[in-house]
């Protein structure tokens, strides 16, 4: 992306802009080629708005103007995390015919106060199993991260769901906006909903796809089996892919059981490349070279996993900012719950390799500050919300949407088939989820009609195998 006229302020600050402000000046956001006349800047916000001595803190803003004459009700973004960027390198600009696109960062990770976690990064980089005693270090790691950042003059006791919303809020009344739509996507989906609870007033209709709502815990081993096994069904239903194996379950168990420690030269990890398949199994693109990386296993060629191993799980650890985590991803977290008991149940092949996040929240030698109950439980909502999820989403089940819609008193529910997480629901069929979510904004209208059945295909284009030549070298 290629931002001009940004307003970015060094630091924080203590003075002389009143907390709340929009500072904005005119400028261009550039989309896949295109620059877009757009208004750039920042919010100046407090750090923690329950402190009057609070400094400020800078949140970046981006509004790009509707393109059309009579543009209607805004449209606010959400992505996903924690720890994801709220600036959008592809923001929906489809949407500009009838609607401004308004982006405000997320604090922490988009602000000039960054959450940034070396140690526990550096932790996770180096981990080849998910022993008490790695999850130990996690925790001790984590700690050592947030004492350094609490060191630095940061109040971490700002850097909450709701004060995220606050600062959405806030840009509302800046750009004097009446009435907003919300535009969400995973985590943000968790966003939006509380700030349906929190500002009803403010929001005219709330589109979510791929829903995390309160209590949405995503990692549960004994669906993260289901769905492997979900696909499992899939698959032997599609004749090409049971010519290569009759069953990929029972392919993957097989792999997983005889993993080398190493292969030409490479380690290979076993909790990495669980840890690595758990997240590519999200998008079906994804999915189906990982499957052809085990089938590859299977018949003596480890590149594709060896890969996941070293390059794919490298990219997934040191991706987010880990500190939204420990301050927003909190909410989840059960202080009654043995989370290291929930790595590898009895009973089930693959586990839950992601678990391992949520112990070492445990093993932190420090409390976060958690939202108000009201806002980490289902709650009755009266704004129009869509609710889109494919019918095989890893990060965030279905079954999860399904709980939340009967507190939706304005809420309906559209699955797609065989569709996965965030890029599937938005690239698979790109024309049909445009006219789904624009003819939602505009008329309250739910209109699922463009969508057609779509089997996923299990034969990848580009296969980790040829990534693993390309970045690894040929062995």
């Amino acid at each position: 992306m290629i931002i001009s006229g940004m307003v970015f302020f060094a630091g924080c600050r203590t003075t002389p802009v009143p907390a709340g402000d929009l500072v904005v000046t005119s400028g261009t956001y550039e989309v896949d080629g295109v620059s877009y006349p757009a208004e750039v800047g920042a919010l100046i916000a407090p750090e923690n708005r329950s402190d009057p001595a609070s400094r400020q803190i800078e949140i970046p803003v981006i509004r790009i103007p509707s393109t059309g004459a009579n543009p209607v009700e805004p449209v606010f973004l959400f992505t996903g995390g924690p720890g994801d960027p709220n600036i959008w390198e592809h923001p929906p600009v489809w949407l500009l015919e009838h609607h401004d696109i308004i982006m405000v960062g997320y604090r922490g990770v988009d602000s000039s106060v960054s959450l940034d976690m070396t140690e526990y990064v550096k932790v996770l980089r180096n981990m080849a199993t998910l022993s008490r005693e790695n999850l130990e270090k996690m925790g001790k790691a984590a700690s050592a991260d947030l004492k350094k950042l609490e060191e630095q003059g940061i109040d971490l006791d700002g850097y909450t769901i709701v004060e995220l919303i606050d600062d959405m809020e806030a840009a509302r009344e800046g750009f004097g906006y009446n009435r907003i739509n919300l535009y969400s996507a995973s985590y943000g989906t968790r966003l939006t909903y509380i700030y349906s609870l929190r500002y009803p007033k403010s929001i005219h209709r709330s589109f979510m796809y791929a829903v995390n709502p309160p209590g949405g815990f995503v990692w549960h081993a004994e669906m993260i089996d289901k769905q492997i096994r979900y696909y499992g069904n899939l698959w032997k239903k599609d004749p090409e892919a049971v010519a290569k194996s009759p069953d990929i379950v029972k392919t993957m168990q097989n792999v997983l059981e005889s993993l080398p420690q190493e292969w030409n030269g490479l380690k290979i990890f076993p909790f990495r490349v669980k840890y690595a398949t758990n997240f590519m199994l999200v998008h079906t693109d994804d999915a189906a070279r990982v499957f052809d990386a085990y089938l590859a296993a299977e018949q003596g060629d480890y590149s594709g996993l060896a890969f996941l191993s070293v390059a794919v799980y490298d990219a997934i650890v040191t991706g987010p900012t880990w500190g939204d985590y420990f301050t927003t991803g909190v909410v989840d977290v059960d202080p009654e719950v043995n989370y290291e008991a929930m790595l590898n149940p009895p009973g089930l092949f693959f586990g839950s390799p992601a678990i391992g996040i949520f112990a070492a929240f445990k093993a932190l030698d420090r409390p976060i500050t958690q939202i108000p109950q009201e806002y980490r439980e289902f709650q009755k909502v009266d704004v129009e919300t869509l609710m889109v999820n494919g019918s095989i989403d890893f990060a965030c089940p279905v079954d999860n949407a399904r709980e939340l819609l009967p507190y939706l008193r304005n809420g309906e529910l559209v699955v797609l088939s065989e569709m996965g997480h965030t890029k599937d629901v938005t690239g698979k069929q790109p024309e049909a989820f445009h006219h789904l979510a624009e003819t939602f904004f505009l008329e309250g209208k739910v209109d699922d009609s463009k969508f057609e059945y779509e089997p996923v295909d299990f034969s990848p284009e580009v296969t980790l195998q040829q990534m693993a030549q390309q970045v690894l070298g040929p062995k």
